[in-house]
């Protein structure tokens, strides 16, 4: 799906990321990091919303190193930010219905698959998205992304500021998505314990830099902690 070589990117003159190499195939591929590491970076990278200093970026085959973001979700990306993800002042169905914008199929049966994936956002969807919890917020802005039928999906730390029932719940459907709807997953996240249960392949950040890429089955909790203190 995704595919980098050698990419900087960051804000005006101040690099974040620095020369990453890495490819998304149909996969959930986690990046996980500390605070500061570069996850968010490389999100906002990956949906175009910050320019490249350098390298480039290619989404199934085609160049993408200079895209538009408005142009990203219509080549199948979908982006959820960690903040400010939903319309808080438009109900659940308003906000289902803008990300059903685009994509083949009919409205009714995007809902459908989004209901089935967050059986509480039908009982919720006269409610103003500001009134939902932490967590059916989240499940809201997954469910508005996969109503524009992505074949790529980017979820910048989905689990922050929720329990652990909601983390459970949230993570779960993540792990669906992938196995029922096909859709390339890029995962980053602080939870590496819960990452770990659903991701292929993980890769680590740490100032910006990439400490360690590799198979999930070939990975240890020991690995992820001695790449976190770099």
């Amino acid at each position: 799906m995704f595919d980098a070589d050698n990419i900087r990117s960051g804000y005006g003159e101040i690099t974040v990321l620095k020369d990453i190499s890495f490819s998304v195939n149909n996969e959930i591929f986690a990046v996980l990091g500390a605070n500061g590491s570069g996850k968010t970076t490389l999100l906002k990278t990956l949906a175009r919303l910050l320019p490249l200093q350098s390298g480039k970026l290619e989404l199934q085959g085609n160049d993408v190193s200079t895209a538009a973001p408005y142009q990203m979700p219509a080549a199948g990306v979908a982006y959820v930010p960690q903040e400010g993800n939903v319309f808080a002042d438009l109900s659940v169905m308003e906000n289902l219905s803008i990300g059903g914008r685009t994509g083949n199929k009919s409205k009714s049966e995007k809902l459908d698959e989004v209901f089935a994936l967050f059986p509480r956002l039908k009982e919720r969807l006269s409610q103003s998205a500001g009134s939902l919890s932490g967590g059916e917020g989240q499940m809201l802005a997954v469910g508005r992304a996969l109503m524009q039928e992505p074949s790529v999906l980017l979820l910048d730390e989905p689990s922050a500021g929720l329990s652990p029932l909601f983390v459970d719940t949230l993570f779960s459907s993540i792990a669906e998505t992938r196995r029922e709807r096909g859709v390339a997953i890029v995962l980053a996240e602080q939870n590496a314990v819960k990452t770990l249960e659903i991701a292929d392949r993980v890769m680590v950040l740490s100032l910006g830099e990439m400490h360690l890429l590799r198979k999930r089955s070939e990975l240890s909790m020991s690995d992820i902690t001695e790449a976190y203190h770099i």
